[in-house]
């Protein structure tokens, strides 16, 4: 292993928590305080096995499917955002929902109803099976083509070369993503773009500042869950961008003490549904064995905050209004 006066930790910024986990995981808190427990929560709020465990412990229940959740209870749909039906299946079940989708999600189902009643072909480009591209493709499912990846492209059969649009996933890598339409392009060269980017703010930012250290990293250590698409991205982008390594760990105990074998320089990252508490984590690790310079690679400033679910606000001011 290097000598100690070489090791470094190049800690990329921003990193963790984007705005709409945030605003997802605290409407959970704020639901258990405001209605009590149990609150029950659609599918895991964020994909992060450390946050699910905490709000576990403070009386959420996850569940798989709406049908779970007995009858008149509360449910909180995740930041991933559900399919239409989803929602007709809480009202058969007489339940309250909260729902906590990323406004950013949000903005990709709104365009896929538009694109959709102007009877475009849709080619949503992501990942089969992940919950927001199951979500997405709730909204016009006779309308939507899942394109996983550039060489699904081949694949895809429209009704008319002249009426074809993609959305994206918010979550992939920027880099591929537009490999992927570039290929699509190719095939339908009238091919309309969204309005506005579809991957949020928070994946392309924390994608930069990988790019930004990973040239410079022996070692890539990305904080974040494996069912995690931007997390997993991560390590990607940095293996691409020249990281001799990279792993994806949830906790500071499952890095391997054979990875810093030969390593100077240690970058370190964390996806957007990774609270700051398990990245201090790793620092703590690596500081023990040597690695107690930390230098802060800053690509970005992020200012974004959304506002709580529209249905806790509601009640939230109306418990204010019966105090005064």
């Amino acid at each position: 292993m290097s000598t100690s006066a070489q090791r470094r930790v190049l800690l990329a910024a921003p990193r963790g928590y984007c705005a709409g986990v945030d605003r997802a995981v605290i409407a959970v808190e704020k639901a258990l305080e405001q209605y009590g427990a149990p609150i029950y929560v659609r599918k895991q709020i964020v994909h992060n096995k450390y946050v699910v465990q905490t709000l576990e412990k403070k009386g959420a229940i996850f569940v798989d499917e709406t049908e779970e959740v007995p009858e008149g209870s509360i449910v909180v749909f995740s930041a991933h955002g559900v399919a239409p039906s989803v929602h007709d299946e809480a009202k058969a079940g007489k339940l309250a929902t909260v729902d906590a989708t990323c406004p950013l999600v949000t903005k990709v189902h709104k365009e896929a109803v538009r694109f959709a009643e102007e009877d475009y072909d849709i080619l949503l480009v992501g990942h089969e099976g992940h919950e927001e591209v199951i979500g997405t493709m709730g909204e016009a499912p006779d309308r939507i083509h899942l394109v996983d990846g550039a060489e699904d492209v081949a694949n895809v059969q429209v009704r008319d070369e002249s009426k074809v649009v993609w959305l994206s996933q918010t979550t992939l890598s920027v880099d591929e993503t537009m490999a992927t339409v570039g290929e699509i392009k190719k095939r339908f060269p009238l091919l309309v773009s969204p309005p506005s980017d579809d991957i949020c703010y928070a994946t392309q930012n924390r994608q930069v500042a990988v790019k930004q250290l990973a040239p410079e990293a022996d070692l890539l250590i990305v904080v974040g869950s494996r069912n995690s698409s931007n997390s997993v991205r991560l390590v990607e982008v940095g293996l691409e961008y020249g990281a001799k390594a990279a792993y994806l760990v949830d906790f500071a105990d499952e890095i391997d003490e054979a990875w810093l074998e030969g390593v100077t320089t240690v970058g370190l990252t964390s996806g957007a549904s990774v609270p700051e508490v398990l990245v201090d984590g790793v620092l703590e690790f690596l500081a023990a064995r040597g690695y107690a310079d930390v230098e802060t690679v800053k690509t970005a400033e992020e200012h974004l905050i959304f506002s709580l679910p529209k249905e806790l606000r509601r009640d939230l001011r109306a418990e204010a209004a019966g105090k005064l």
